[in-house]
């Protein structure tokens, strides 16, 4: 009796000696945080009232802020008012211009309208590919960038912009009016057959509906005649997690585990499953993949792999394993912040940099391959390791140098294990 209730004391006490710890570092905490913030107010009103001259308190703010963020991780940034329409062009790849595709040869050239999309201002107004446009808004393109040529044509829908052009045809310079419209750029910016069975599809962002389209085109290619899919996702830096889930519910039996994601706080503990019927289970899929492969794009080939749903081939993918949301801000500012890591269907972490420990100098490094950990595949019992992206299932050594498919495909060998039934290896030969 006696050294049950010793047994008792002893775990009572380890509680609240537990509870004392996170207690006092929570306070610690909180102390630290009150003692910078009462030193930093302290400075600016000492400076406000002795400094030489006027302060420029909003570029100093600013300064402080992002100087503050860069010690967490990159993807960690606060967004003051006047930058929230760059921002949020960033995240859903629209904005309000002309849609046209520019370059500019020489700086002290002309800007040369290389592309207009279809259906565009561009194209209502009657600019043509080769058309150079001399001025924008009566201000000369010679000695702009074609960066700043591109800010000017931007504007907000509805509003209108002048440029002088002349027309490659003619020779004729004339002036034409553009209205402005809310342009969207497309995330899958190539659809066709490889050969007579082999689908392909180009990638390139993961915004809202890019999950429609690729379902779409993917019904098309099949009405060619597709037996086989290529998903290249090489160069895609990712973008909305809910895109992705819906992508690799296409290709998956409804119900299956795509992602989840784990943070400080509990609610961002959260398992995400595909909730609707797939389009296809049983056609062999590879998917393309490279060092600028991430997020988004790294949960899909990720999981269609933990799946062996698909073969991934190209290149390690670039090792981001965190996931941000937007919080408002006073002011009409905003701050995107990482709450949480994600992990594969099999528990792996993909993230490749550990930016909770830094050198003495600030620097960050990869995480070494000697600290990852191994999984397996959920079907097939493969090995996959965690901590420095998606590792290809088949690596490539002589790698094209654009993500546009080469025009001649040696072969197509298919070894077929039993126990491979919905997950095919595929091998695929590039020649320059």
């Amino acid at each position: 009796m006696i050294m049950k209730m010793i047994k008792r004391f002893a775990a009572l006490s380890a509680a609240i000696l537990m509870f004392l710890g996170v207690t006092a570092s929570a306070q610690s905490g909180n102390f630290k945080q009150g003692k910078w913030m009462e030193i930093t107010k302290a400075i600016m009103d000492e400076l406000n009232l002795t400094y030489v001259d006027t302060l420029p308190i909003d570029r100093m703010n600013t300064a402080a802020i992002d100087a503050m963020l860069e010690q967490l991780d990159p993807y960690t940034v606060f967004v003051p008012e006047e930058e929230t329409e760059n921002f949020q062009m960033s995240l859903s790849k629209v904005y309000g211009g002309i849609g046209a595709i520019i370059y500019k040869p020489e700086k002290d050239g002309n800007v040369i309208i290389n592309e207009p999309y279809a259906n565009s201002p561009a194209v209502k107004a009657g600019l043509r590919s080769g058309d150079q446009i001399m001025e924008i808004d009566g201000v000369s393109t010679h000695g702009l960038e074609a960066g700043e040529c591109s800010d000017r044509m931007k504007g907000k829908p509805g509003t209108k912009v002048v440029f002088k052009i002349q027309k490659v045809h003619t020779g004729e310079i004339k002036d034409i009016e553009v209205t402005r419209e809310r342009i969207h750029l497309p995330d899958i910016e190539y659809v066709g057959m490889l050969d007579d069975t082999t689908g392909y599809v180009l990638q390139t962002g993961f915004t809202e509906n890019v999950s429609k389209t690729l379902r779409l085109q993917y019904a098309f290619l099949k009405n060619k005649g597709m037996k086989r899919f290529v998903l290249d996702l090489r160069g895609n830096g990712g973008g909305l997690m809910s895109e992705a889930i819906k992508i690799v519910s296409l290709f998956v039996p409804k119900g299956s585990v795509v992602v989840s994601q784990n943070g400080k706080d509990p609610n961002t503990h959260y398992e995400y499953k595909t909730t609707s019927e797939p389009i296809d289970t049983i056609t062999p899929i590879m998917v393309l993949v490279d060092g600028a492969t991430a997020s988004s794009a790294e949960i899909v080939s990720g999981a269609l792999q933990d799946l062996d749903r698909a073969v991934i081939m190209g290149r390690r993918t670039y090792g981001k394993g965190l996931v941000q949301i937007v919080k408002p801000l006073p002011y009409n500012s905003q701050l995107k912040v990482t709450i949480a890591k994600y992990y594969t269907p099999s528990g792996r972490c993909v993230q490749a940099i550990d930016y909770s420990k830094r050198n003495e100098d600030g620097s960050v490094g990869h995480i070494p391959d000697s600290l990852t950990h191994e999984f397996k595949t959920l079907r097939l019992g493969r090995t996959v390791r965690d901590g420095g992206g998606i590792t290809p299932d088949v690596t490539l050594t002589h790698y094209p140098y654009s993500r546009s498919i080469p025009s001649t495909m040696i072969s197509w060998p298919l070894p077929r294990p039993k126990t491979l039934i919905i997950a095919q290896a595929l091998w695929l030969f590039w020649t320059r």
